[in-house]
C-alpha cells in the first residue's frame, strides 16, 4: 500500500531493500541515504532535496521529481525521460551524472552547477534558458537540442553541432568556441 510522507528527514536510508516505488514524498530531506538500484516508479518527490545519497540505476518509470533539488548526490546511469513529464523540474549541484539519459526531456531554465554529466545524452531535449554552471560535459550528445538562450560560458569539454542544435542568444565563452567548431577540424591559434 502506498505511503504518504510529509516533512520528514531521512538520513542513512537503505531504499535498496524497500523500495518507495508508489509512495509520495512531499517537502522531504534524504541524507546519505541509497536509492542504487531501487525502483521509484510512480514514486511522487514534491519539494524534497536529496543531499549526498546515491541514485545510481534507479529505476525512474512515471516518477514524478518536482522541483526537488539534488546536492552532491551520485546519480551514474539514470533515465531521466522515464520520469513523468508534468512539471518535471530539478537542479542539480555537485552532482555526479554520468552515463544518464535526458533524451527529449523539457527542462526549460533547469539549474545544473559544478556538476559531471560525462557521457550523458541530451538528444532532443528543451534546455531553453538553462544555465549549467561549471558542468562537465566531455562526450555528452547534443542532437537536435533546443539551448536557445541557455547559458554555458562556464560548462567545460563540450562539443555542440550548431547546424544540428538550436543554440539562438546562447551564451559560451571564448575558451568554448573549439567545443563548437570540433566538427570542422580546424585549429584555433592560443587554444590548447
Amino acid at each position: 500500500m502506498n505511503q504518504l510522507y510529509q516533512n520528514q528527514t531521512f538520513e542513512k536510508q537503505d531504499f535498496t531493500t524497500a523500495p518507495p516505488a508508489g509512495d509520495e514524498f512531499e517537502h522531504c530531506t534524504f541524507i546519505n541515504c541509497d536509492f542504487s538500484g531501487a525502483d521509484l516508479s510512480g514514486a511522487v518527490f514534491d519539494q524534497c532535496r536529496f543531499t549526498d545519497s546515491n541514485l545510481s540505476l534507479a529505476k525512474l518509470k512515471k516518477a514524478v521529481l518536482r522541483d526537488v533539488q539534488f546536492s552532491g548526490c551520485k546519480m551514474l546511469g539514470l533515465h531521466f525521460e522515464d520520469c513523468n513529464e508534468f512539471r518535471l523540474s530539478f537542479s542539480l549541484s555537485g552532482c555526479i551524472v554520468n552515463h544518464s539519459s535526458f533524451y527529449g526531456t523539457k527542462m526549460k531554465k533547469v539549474q545544473f552547477a559544478d556538476t559531471e554529466l560525462r557521457e550523458t545524452d541530451f538528444t532532443g531535449c528543451d534546455l531553453t534558458g538553462a544555465v549549467l554552471s561549471n558542468c562537465d560535459l566531455t562526450g555528452a550528445l547534443f542532437d537536435n537540442t533546443n539551448l536557445e538562450k541557455a547559458n554555458l560560458s562556464t560548462a567545460l569539454n563540450y562539443s555542440i553541432d550548431p547546424e544540428k542544435n538550436r543554440i539562438k542568444k546562447a551564451k559560451f565563452s571564448l575558451t568554448g568556441i573549439p567545443g563548437l567548431l570540433y566538427k570542422y577540424g580546424i585549429e584555433i591559434e592560443g587554444y590548447n
